[in-house]
């Protein structure tokens, strides 16, 4: 049985309130690595939040936050060095790493070899299971077995016709995204979908974030023509988010939601939107997005979450480590966990489940999946955490 976790309350009715707690001498820091705002915006204002909240360690407070490189692939030493760095801090208890990029694993076994008391969380990962896990104390991540059902079911709702998933490589040798991708098409095969599986450029690889987005500027009207204007489109990287929402408001097509959704996924530099006034009030956010994609054309046809996961996994496993340290939360209790996501989210729906083994059936406790209900803008919510999974989809491997 999957354990449900759902937050209640009314989405727009909501004012976070934040008060800097730090105070001259903090018992113990938070370090919290993000990418950066070109990469992972979301993340990094999640740490930002956090730092409001409980103050910057170089300035008496609690949290130190840092950034990893934008080509980390090619730099996994510095983002090893660099989380080692705040493992040399002697008040550091909880090290929090979101989106927790391939190094993560190896930087974790380094300092557990010589800090045993800092607890490690991973969020976001994109390493293998079985990997992030055995070094860190705690690793989370979207759900994607439940969404590579969730996600096409959505697009056989809106009426589209034909499924098309984009991505590279890179992306597809990681367990749970190669896995989700069969998933999808799987889904896709049962509910009467076309499945299409498009080659994008990797943003990492010698063509750079312009390269990959101008390859998807270029194709997705062609991709358009081909398949029909009842296509939904899917990709796994956000760098490939902004150019395919500019192209399906423009042109037509399906966007159930994103990788990692958000309404600052792609969206702001797709139609244009600034969201500065409105920085941290996700549902004023949310509200200005809507009206924006509603007069764009691209009402009832294009979607995201009400809040940010790379958002709330930044500030909400923070948090959580905070409980722990403090005795106010257990390392091992799910509930203390999803405690702080509903914290960080009032009046989202949100389902979450330990990660299994398609191979084994081993039910991983160290590994937490999530994902949130999809707001179709300019329709609502559409139930997806309400959806019964079918079984089947739980065992079909990448």
């Amino acid at each position: 049985m999957r354990s449900r976790f759902v937050s209640l309350g009314v989405l727009f009715c909501f004012v976070f309130v934040w008060n800097i707690e730090a105070t001259a001498e903090v018992p113990f820091h938070i370090g919290i690595m993000t990418g950066t705002v070109s990469q992972s915006e979301d993340e990094l204002r999640g740490a930002e939040l956090l730092i409001q909240k409980y103050g910057n360690a170089a300035e008496g407070g609690m949290i130190s936050h840092i950034t990893y490189p934008d080509h980390f692939m090619s730099e996994m030493e510095t983002t090893i060095g660099q989380l080692l760095g705040l493992a040399d801090d002697p008040q550091m208890k909880v090290i929090v790493v979101n989106t927790a990029v391939p190094g993560t694993a190896e930087a974790f076994r380094r300092i557990r070899e010589k800090r045993s008391d800092i607890l490690l969380f991973a969020g976001s990962v994109q390493e293998d299971p079985e990997v992030i896990t055995t070094a860190a104390d705690l690793s989370l991540t979207k759900d994607n077995i439940s969404r590579g059902y969730t996600i096409p079911l959505g697009a056989k709702r809106m009426g589209a016709k034909t499924f098309v998933h984009i991505s590279f490589p890179r992306h597809m040798s990681y367990e749970l995204l190669g896995r989700r991708r069969a998933i999808m098409e799987a889904a896709c095969n049962d509910l009467g979908l076309q499945f299409v599986f498009e080659t994008a450029p990797d943003p990492t690889s010698d063509v750079g974030v312009a390269g990959a987005q101008q390859f998807i500027l270029e194709n997705v009207p062609t991709w358009l023509e081909k398949y029909g204007k009842d296509t939904a489109f899917f990709c796994t990287n956000a760098a490939h988010t902004e150019p395919l929402l500019k192209r399906i408001a423009e042109l037509g097509g399906y966007f159930i939601e994103a990788d990692m959704p958000s309404p600052l996924k792609g969206y702001p530099g797709a139609l244009g939107i600034d969201f500065a006034r409105e920085k941290g009030n996700w549902p004023a956010i949310l509200k200005k997005l809507e009206d924006a994609v509603v007069a764009a054309g691209g009402g009832g046809r294009m979607g995201t979450w009400a809040f940010s996961m790379g958002y709330t996994h930044t500030a909400a496993l923070a948090e959580f480590g905070k409980r722990v340290v403090e005795g106010q939360a257990k390392l091992d209790s799910l509930k203390d966990l999803i405690a702080c996501y509903n914290d960080i989210t009032p009046g989202a729906t949100w389902n979450a489940s330990y990660f299994v083994d398609a191979g084994t059936g081993v039910r991983n406790k160290k590994m937490v999946l999530l994902y949130q209900d999809t707001y179709m803008l300019g329709k609502g919510f559409m139930g997806a955490t309400s959806v019964e999974v079918p079984e089947k989809y739980y065992n079909v491997n990448k």
